[in-house]
């Protein structure tokens, strides 16, 4: 039964966990929207893995707590979940059929339901002539393939998914997009963790980004790339345009080839800057820019710092 009150689908409040002194989690909270793409960003030991394996009762927070639907969360809300994690693997002796029913069985399906469905999806990722093959005998990119229709066999009301770009070839990177595009527009829920902000920027609604186990910007990804363009300028010219980093206005920047982006303090005026860059460079362009979410993301650590 989907979840049709105004409450997040996805819901972390405050939970936390450490090993022995390390903080790995640090009172992270999250809000996940129904039928949305929910983006959990940030550098590899941020706390992204540690976070979904709470959410999915794999490792028990310190303190804190997760909910779905709008309550507490239970065993019978994680079966309504399609979970890929970061470290995956498959039996390599059995045969591709016989995998994909083994999964569905970890996730109620009866072999008998199980069975046509798993026909529909080999067919729909082009591996129908291997449903009889030793998955050893597959490739690596069919392998993620298999992967991946074991976690969405059961049909999931919510798909989880760790790092789900991690090592896939191109054409497999563009079949899992437009797989979870799919999904979403079916009124599904995803989540998925990365550190690439380029996959991000193409695929969420929301996102948060995550530094040191802490959430340092959540929300709408629209809205954040709103709220930071408004101090964002792409510049271009010729001359001593690295002194534009050190002008008091700016607060970040990137400089290289001609071109430089700048992230500007909150109270700082674009017409300033402009200003007086012009005595030091000849500038044949200056205007508003979006920023990308790696630059947003650069600036909300340094902020939060």
């Amino acid at each position: 039964m989907a979840n049709e009150s105004n409450d997040p689908t996805l819901e972390v409040r405050d939970i936390a966990k450490q090993y022995g002194n390390f903080l790995a989690v640090d009172d992270l909270s999250l809000e996940v929207s129904g039928g949305t793409i929910f983006g959990l960003l940030g550098p590899n030991g941020a706390g992204k893995t540690t976070t979904i394996r709470m959410i999915m009762d794999i490792i028990a927070p310190d303190r804190g707590e997760v909910r779905f639907f709008g309550r507490p969360r239970t065993g019978d809300d994680l079966k309504r979940v399609g979970y890929l994690p970061e470290e995956r693997g498959l039996y390599r002796k059995m045969k591709v059929t016989e995998h994909l029913v083994f999964l569905g069985e970890l996730h109620g399906l009866s072999k008998r339901d199980a069975t046509p469905r798993i026909k529909e999806w080999l067919e729909r990722v082009e591996l129908s002539n291997w449903a009889d093959k030793k998955v050893e005998e597959l490739s690596k990119g069919m392998q993620q393939k298999i992967q991946l229709i074991g976690t969405l066999l059961h049909d999931p009301e919510i798909v989880i998914l760790d790092e789900p770009f991690s090592g896939l070839d191109p054409i497999n990177q563009s079949l899992f997009k437009e797989l979870l595009a799919s999904y979403k527009s079916e009124g599904r829920t995803i989540l998925f963790s990365t550190h690439v902000m380029e996959q991000a920027e193409k695929l969420c609604d929301q996102i948060a980004l995550i530094s040191e186990g802490k959430v340092v910007l959540d929300g709408e990804l629209a809205k954040i790339k709103r709220d930071y363009g408004e101090n964002s300028f792409r510049v271009t010219g010729s001359g001593n345009l690295g002194r534009l980093a050190d002008l008091p206005e700016v607060e970040h920047s990137h400089i290289e080839d001609g071109e430089a982006r700048l992230f500007l303090k909150p109270e700082a005026r674009g017409a300033d800057v402009l200003k007086k860059a012009v005595t030091f460079a000849t500038i044949d362009e200056f205007t508003s820019d979006e920023p990308e979410l790696g630059e947003i993301f650069i600036k909300a650590v340094h902020d939060a710092a």
